[in-house]
C-alpha cells in the first residue's frame, strides 16, 4: 500500500490510536453506558453528535461523483473516485457511532426482530444501509470501468444521498417535545450543512492527495469546487437565518430556546459556527482570486468542517437544557434528583471517538492506495486532452 509506505509514522500513530479506541470500546461494553457522560436526562451525547457529523460529511463526495454522470459535468469525473471513497468511509464511520451508542452490540438484533415502522430511527437504518450499498456498487463499477453501470447507479445515488440526510434530520425534526429540534426546515438545514461540510472535506482530501503526489487534481477544478462550496455556505447561512428569525420573532414559542442558543452553555459553539464556519469562509471563497489559492481554499474548508461540527453540538445539546414537560420532577443523577441533566464527554468517549476516526483514516488510505490511479500514470495523458477537460465545468450534451 503506497500511502502507508510513504507515511509510515502517521500510519503507526493511527494504528496505535485505533487499538486504544478498541480497548476503550471493550471497556465500555463491560461497564455499559454508565462509563459515558450520558444519563436519562441527556440520553444522546458525543456519539450521536459524531453520527450526525459523519453522515453529513459523506454527502459532498457522493453528490459530486453522481453529478458527473447525472448532469454530465465532465470536470467532476476526474475526482469521482476519491469522492466516492471518502463518502464510503464517512458513512461507515457514521454507522459505527450508532452501534457504539447502543451500549451493547448484542442489541442490534432487535432492529430486525422488533422494528417500529413509525420510528424515524428505523427509517434511518434502512436508508443508511441502502446508501452504503450504493457507495460500494459505485466503487465496484468505477474500478471496472463500466460507465453505463456507473451512470445507472448515479441516478439512484443522488436521491439516496438527499434522502439519508433528510431522514437523519427527521429523527430530530419530528420530536414535538423539543422546541429546538421541532422544525419543518430541519431537513433542509441538515442537507445544506451536509453539502458544505462534505464539499469542504473533499477539498481538503484532494489537496492532501495533491501534496502527496498520489493523485493530481487540476487547480482549476479545485477553484470550481471552492466556488460551489461558497454557494452551499450561503444557502446554509440562509436556512439558519430563517430558523433563528422564526424562533426569535416576538411572541414565538422558541424565544427561550433561542436565548439559550445565543447566550447559554452552547453559545460558543453557535457563534463559532456563524462567524468561523459561515461568515469567514464565505468572505474568503466569494472572491475568484482567493479560490485560485489552494492554501486559502484549504483554510476556509477547515473552518467550514469545524463550524458544522459545532453546529451538531449546539443543535443536539441546546434542546437537552430544558425539560421535556414543564414541572417535571427531575432526573436522577449520582447525587440524587436534579431538575435538569448535565453532560460532558468522558475520557472513554473521547478515546473511542479518536479510535473510530483513526480507523476511518486508515480505511481511506487503504482504499485510496488500491483504487486511485497514480499521478505518474495520469501525466502520460497528452497535455491537449488535459487542457480541454480540466479548466471548466463543461456539460456533456448527451441526454440522460
Amino acid at each position: 500500500m503506497e500511502l502507508f509506505k510513504r507515511n509510515k509514522a502517521a500510519t503507526a500513530v493511527l494504528i496505535v490510536l485505533a487499538c486504544v479506541g478498541v480497548g476503550a470500546w471493550i471497556y465500555q461494553l463491560m461497564g455499559g453506558l454508565a462509563v459515558t457522560g450520558m444519563s436519562n436526562g441527556v440520553s444522546w451525547g458525543a456519539y450521536i453528535t459524531m453520527f450526525m457529523f459523519f453522515v453529513g460529511l459523506s454527502a459532498g463526495g457522493l453528490i459530486v461523483a453522481s453529478s458527473a454522470s447525472v448532469f454530465h459535468i465532465k470536470a467532476f469525473k476526474q475526482v469521482a473516485m476519491p469522492a466516492v471513497i471518502l463518502s464510503t468511509v464517512c458513512i461507515c464511520l457514521a454507522g459505527m457511532f450508532v452501534l457504539i451508542d447502543l451500549g451493547g452490540i448484542q442489541r442490534v438484533w432487535r432492529v430486525v426482530t422488533g422494528p417500529n415502522p413509525a420510528s424515524p430511527l428505523v427509517w434511518d437504518i434502512c436508508v443508511i444501509t441502502c446508501y452504503l450499498v450504493i457507495n460500494i456498487l459505485y466503487l465496484h463499477f468505477m474500478r471496472k470501468g463500466a460507465e453505463r453501470a456507473v451512470a445507472m447507479v448515479s441516478r439512484f445515488a443522488l436521491p439516496c444521498a438527499i434522502l439519508v440526510h433528510s431522514v437523519t434530520a427527521w429523527i430530530f425534526g419530528l420530536q414535538i417535545a423539543k422546541e429546538g429540534w421541532f422544525s419543518a426546515i430541519m431537513a433542509p438545514i441538515f442537507m445544506a450543512s451536509a453539502m458544505d461540510s462534505g464539499l469542504a472535506l473533499l477539498l481538503i482530501v484532494l489537496s492532501a492527495l495533491n501534496a502527496s503526489g498520489r493523485f493530481k487534481t487540476p487547480k482549476e477544478l479545485i477553484a470550481s469546487l471552492a466556488g460551489l462550496l461558497a454557494t452551499c455556505i450561503a444557502v446554509d447561512a440562509y436556512f439558519i437565518f430563517c430558523e433563528v428569525l422564526t424562533m426569535g420573532y416576538p411572541g414565538a414559542a422558541g424565544a427561550e430556546t433561542l436565548a439559550l442558543m445565543v447566550t447559554g452553555p452552547t453559545a460558543p459553539f453557535f457563534w463559532f459556527e456563524v462567524i468561523g464556519g459561515l461568515l469567514v469562509p464565505f468572505c474568503v471563497l466569494v472572491f475568484a482570486k482567493n479560490r485560485a489559492k489552494t492554501g486559502l481554499v484549504v483554510g476556509a474548508s477547515v473552518l467550514v468542517v469545524a463550524g458544522v461540527l459545532c453546529k451538531r453540538v449546539w443543535l443536539l445539546f441546546t434542546s437537552f437544557i430544558g425539560q421535556n414537560v414543564a414541572g417535571a420532577p427531575g432526573v436522577m443523577t449520582a447525587d440524587g434528583w436534579a431538575m435538569a441533566g448535565s453532560y460532558a464527554p468522558t475520557l472513554v468517549e473521547v478515546t473511542i471517538i479518536v479510535g473510530v476516526v483513526s480507523v476511518g483514516a486508515l480505511g481511506f488510505m487503504a482504499l485510496a492506495s488500491k483504487l486511485l490511479q497514480p499521478a505518474a500514470e495520469e501525466e502520460t495523458v497528452p497535455a491537449a486532452t488535459s487542457r480541454t477537460s480540466a479548466p471548466e465545468l463543461e456539460f456533456d450534451p448527451q441526454v440522460a
